[in-house]
């Protein structure tokens, strides 16, 4: 495998820049592709060569394979970056890539393969003791069967449609007495939502916690991994919050779960960088949830604590190279969190608020990174992914990371639209969280859209009084717009 000359990045925003700059740094020339919405893009700019690749839909533009691999070609593009999401778990693009002589900066086709199929994925990993939540490794549709497996697997468990999605022909059961009714109704929901009525049976997790190992393997049989992330904090199944590494795991229980995710790779012969998703309940026991094939947009807090570049690294290993550590040569350095900044109303179900930035200021100072792909006066593009940014915050502990990243969201200025920077300032202050004490229903526990509207204290109130004395010169202070405005000031540089 030759040293890769030119790539082309097959995405957009943040990640497309983030992997530019790590290929400008070897060397490597780049080429940008974009959709209509995106013809100002930051992405654009910065790359040496820039592919117009069709309308604004991502089904019309990102997603179209063949227009990808045009665009490289007419360029000279030697290799291929998918970043994450897009064509990124996507083994027809892999073998595009393949077919058309071009480097795919990833796994093999067959890897995304198996480990895009739930049931190929945990076939695969059986084999290598990797542990499964407890159930039916089959569909299953006899209930009398069903009720057996519950009773030996012990309630609650789960019912859910094998070939299910969107909650639907799912049922959680708590006791026996309730089986036989909840699985006559996810038959019955899963057969007229899907047309097939077979549901799988497991262990209900009451209070799962979402831990991911970062791993990474070469074309050569080396795999290791680069400690945990914890990525509990979410809003509809999706991050919001995430650290590394995890503030419950002990050195034992990452070498068992680090060990896990690296036969998890091995069992599909995995080179590139990739995540192994793991189920934690509240005995800390884990499980194997799935595995994502790619970068994740995450990685920064990987980055921060190991102080290495996977993009970097991904290039390299795509190259033919070996990985150039052991895993006995890698440590955990300090802290770091990341929160996504997403234009989202927290107040409203965390609904997309597309608009312009009116205002946008980045953070500054040790140990903060900003990855982002937008400028001041910049739309948003209701075309895709909300996120404006990712804020990455290292400090030499996790409570100091925290309150770096209050800091640096109190000095974040964002205005033209809704963002997640005052429910992430939430989470940060929170008891659950700062104690570690937290699991992936944290919103549905804790959160309120009212914590974020708070009405004036009484010492708020006095200290409105009192600049309206020095604003207005008044010996009767009064309560007035301008001083409700210094009190919202300061309000939002004070502690939720």
């Amino acid at each position: 495998m030759g040293k890769i000359k030119k790539l082309l990045v097959a995405n957009r925003g943040e990640i497309a820049l983030r992997v530019m700059r790590s290929a400008r740094e070897l060397g490597i020339k780049t080429v940008a592709v974009y959709s209509e919405a995106d013809r100002n893009a930051l992405h654009v700019r910065y790359a040496d060569e820039a592919v117009l690749i069709g309308p604004p839909p991502s089904s019309e533009s990102y997603l179209r394979i063949e227009k990808i691999i045009s665009a490289a070609k007419s360029t000279g593009a030697d290799a291929i970056h998918p970043g994450y999401g897009f064509l990124s778990e996507n083994e027809d693009f892999s073998q595009a890539c393949e077919d058309n002589g071009i480097i795919f900066v990833g796994p093999s086709p067959k890897a995304i393969e198996v480990m895009g199929s739930k049931l190929a994925a945990k076939a695969a990993v059986a084999k290598f003791n990797v542990p499964l939540v407890p159930g039916t490794s089959e569909p299953i549709t006899d209930v009398k069967s069903a009720k057996k497996i519950a009773a030996e697997i012990g309630y609650p468990v789960l019912i859910k449609a094998s070939a299910g999605g969107g909650g639907k022909g799912m049922r959680i059961v708590d006791k026996e007495a309730e089986f036989q009714e909840q699985m006559e109704r996810a038959i019955s929901e899963a057969t007229s939502a899907f047309g097939d009525g077979s549901v799988f049976i497991e262990k209900y997790i009451t209070k799962p916690r979402h831990i991911e190992f970062q791993i990474f393997g070469d074309k050569h049989g080396n795999v290791v991994h680069f400690f945990e992330r914890e990525c509990s904090i979410q809003r509809r199944h999706q991050k919001v919050v995430e650290e590394a590494p995890s503030s419950i795991l002990t050195p034992e229980k990452r070498k068992a779960m680090g060990e896990a995710a690296i036969n998890v790779a091995k069992s599909v012969g995995y080179y590139g960088a990739g995540t192994v998703e793991f189920i934690l309940d509240d005995n800390l026991n884990f499980y194997f949830l799935e595995m994502n094939t790619r970068l994740q947009v995450e990685h920064p807090v990987t980055e921060e604590i190991t102080g290495l570049d996977l993009v970097k690294l991904q290039l390299k290993v795509a190259e033919g190279e070996k990985l150039p550590m052991k895993q006995d040569e890698l440590k955990i350095n300090g802290h770091a969190v990341e929160i996504r900044v997403y234009a989202e109303d927290p107040a409203n179900n965390f609904l997309p608020d597309i608009g312009t930035l009116r205002t946008y200021k980045r953070p500054q100072g040790h140990g903060i990174r900003v990855d982002d792909g937008f400028e001041q006066g910049m739309d948003i593009p209701f075309y895709y992914d909300p996120m404006i940014a990712k804020l990455i915050c290292h400090a030499d502990t996790r409570e100091a990371a925290i309150e770096k990243t209050i800091r640096a969201i109190n000095e974040y200025e964002i205005t033209g639209l809704e963002t997640t920077l005052g429910f992430c300032k939430f989470v940060m202050h929170h008891e659950a969280f700062r104690t570690g004490n937290f699991d992936t229903r944290f919103v549905e526990n804790y959160f309120k859209p009212e914590v974020l509207q708070e009405k004036p204290t009484e010492t708020e109130n006095m200290l409105a009084s009192l600049l309206a004395v020095e604003i207005l010169g008044s010996s009767k202070p009064k309560r007035t717009e301008a001083t409700q405005h210094q009190v919202s000031l300061w309000k939002k540089n004070r502690t939720l």
